[in-house]
């Protein structure tokens, strides 16, 4: 008798978050995303959008995140 396993659980999401941009000489020269906001009007990108619920519940869990800088 074989055991069958759960299809995988994998939903991916995106969801605005604060974005600081630095400018110099009119050219782009740092981009900080402040991933520390909560949650909020997530969309599907990937997966099954039933399960989008307990996705945002684990990833929106209290834990600190940092930013994230991009540049110099």
């Amino acid at each position: 008798m074989s055991q069958s396993s759960p299809a995988p659980r994998r939903v991916v999401f995106r969801y605005l978050v604060p974005v600081h941009v630095e400018v110099e000489d009119g050219l782009v020269a740092r981009v900080t995303v402040i991933d520390e906001t909560p949650v909020r009007d997530p969309t599907v990108v990937e997966g099954d959008p039933a399960y989008l619920d307990d996705a945002v519940r684990a990833a929106d869990d209290g834990q600190a995140w940092p930013s994230w800088q991009f540049g110099y």
